[in-house]
């Protein structure tokens, strides 16, 4: 299966960190945001790479060249960010099966294997990772609304009144249908062609888009604070820290003083 990675963002919330480089070549843990993709997509069995590229374009090309650990990369240039569905129809050319797609400014270390194993099945037309967050923090993404079957059956980018607290993550399986129906996707208010509008595109013509919970976590790497996060983590998971060590702690420490 191939997998396309965006990766043509400038990042001007991260800065000064992407003063001189893309977003996706900010190090988190002691090597690019995109190299983490790329050896989880590598993980998940991708035959080849289709990454997206745009600000400073040149600084991942010179990077990874044309393949990563074997596996050959191609690149689809986005002259102008104007949205993930915009991104998206970058690699319709190169794109003529199933394929994987992830945001190159995320840092996984979830179950993406259950998304592409749903996608396998041939039940769904896409499949997507999904969490829930704090519904005060909701708006920031793509959120979803599931039926009782787990299907999503309506998407909305960036609400001010978010109708749940279920969001897309920034991994994703779909079929080739979704290039058609990001050709058919009108700007936004913010001015860009979303891919919450390609999706609902699907929903609406009857396709088929499962929700996998996501068991682990991710972090968007959207601020400094965001890279410092994901740094912690990945270290703490290398030491082999989790959050059930720490929820044990949390319940010792009740235990004892409940006792004083």
């Amino acid at each position: 299966m191939k997998a396309v990675v965006l990766a043509a963002g400038k990042g001007t919330r991260l800065r000064p960190l992407t003063d001189d480089k893309p977003k996706g070549m900010v190090e988190v843990n002691g090597k690019p945001i995109i190299t983490h993709c790329l050896e989880q997509l590598r993980d998940l069995g991708a035959d080849e790479f289709v990454v997206v590229v745009g600000y400073l374009k040149e600084k991942i090309i010179s990077h990874y060249g044309d393949e990563f650990e074997g596996i050959p990369i191609t690149y689809a240039h986005q002259r102008e960010q104007k949205g993930l569905a915009h991104a998206l129809l970058t690699v319709e050319e190169y794109i003529d099966d199933d394929f994987m797609l992830i945001l190159g400014d995320n840092i996984f270390r979830a179950n993406l294997q259950d998304v592409v194993r749903r996608q396998r099945e041939d039940r769904a037309d896409a499949a997507f990772l999904v969490e829930e967050v704090p519904w005060e923090e909701a708006s920031r993404y793509g959120v979803c609304d599931t039926n009782k079957y787990g299907e999503i059956v309506d998407v909305v980018e960036k609400p001010e009144d978010p109708p749940s607290n279920l969001v897309m993550t920034g991994f994703y399986t779909f079929s080739p249908a979704i290039f058609h129906a990001c050709h058919l996707v009108q700007p936004s208010n913010r001015g860009e062609y979303e891919i919450s509008d390609a999706v609902d595109l699907l929903i609406k013509s009857g396709r088929t888009i499962d929700a996998i919970r996501i068991d682990g976590w991710r972090t968007d790497i959207g601020y400094p604070e965001d890279r410092d996060e994901a740094e912690r983590k990945l270290q703490a998971a290398e030491e082999g820290v989790t959050d059930d060590v720490s929820a044990a702690d949390e319940e010792e420490a009740t235990a004892e003083s409940g006792s004083e």
